[in-house]
């Protein structure tokens, strides 16, 4: 004869087992969609650029770390169903919202948020130095901001028929300082998760 332990949320141990079930996958993938949704409404429109300041890449990065290849790219996927279906879980200051937004100048980044997620969930945990997981998140933080920077000026390149250096201009230079302060962040909420959740 079994028996079975039931899992309590309120504990480490519940939440370290979540992302074994099904169920507790998807509950992780909804919240990592509202956690990168509220990130998007920070949001601040630069005059110069269509592309907004947010914490959205933040938010995709740490999704990435903590949920891994796998479940962070499934989220990330959600995330850009939810809002082609016209759910405000876009950056207001970047467009209407809805199917447009995916088909405007700030899709490249959008469409990144899957890979991007992935790339990040992947290296951090290809890549160990030293005994901390802070500069492995970071290089995986790097892998992720790659991925986000040349989809997003690609396509602004793309749809409004600029070069090189015009697409740099309006897609990555802006955003590179903040990018590093996004990383660190990411990274540091990544350690800190991890040494919290240490069994």
């Amino acid at each position: 004869m079994q028996f079975t332990v039931p899992i309590e949320l309120g504990t480490t141990q519940g939440i370290r087992d979540l992302p074994r079930s099904l169920a507790g996958k998807a509950f992780l993938a909804v919240g990592a969609t509202a956690f990168v949704a509220l990130c998007a409404h920070v949001s601040f429109p630069l005059y110069f650029t269509p592309v907004p300041i947010t914490l959205q890449t933040l938010a995709v990065i740490l999704v990435g770390l903590t949920l891994g290849p796998t479940l962070g790219f499934s989220a990330m996927v959600l995330y850009l169903a939810e809002g082609a279906l016209g759910l405000p879980v876009f950056s207001p200051n970047a467009g209407p919202g809805g199917i447009i937004q995916l088909l405007g100048p700030t899709a490249g980044f959008l469409v990144s948020y899957p890979l991007a997620a992935a790339a990040a969930g992947f290296v951090v945990r290809a890549i160990r130095i030293g005994r901390s997981q802070f500069p492995a998140a970071v290089l995986a933080g790097i892998a992720a901001s790659l991925f986000i920077f040349a989809m997003g000026a690609g396509w602004i390149a793309f749809l409004l028929h600029l070069g090189t250096g015009a697409a740099w201009r309006l897609a990555v230079a802006p955003f590179l300082l903040g990018e590093v302060f996004k990383i660190t962040a990411a990274a540091g909420a990544y350690t800190t998760l991890r040494r919290w959740n240490r069994p």
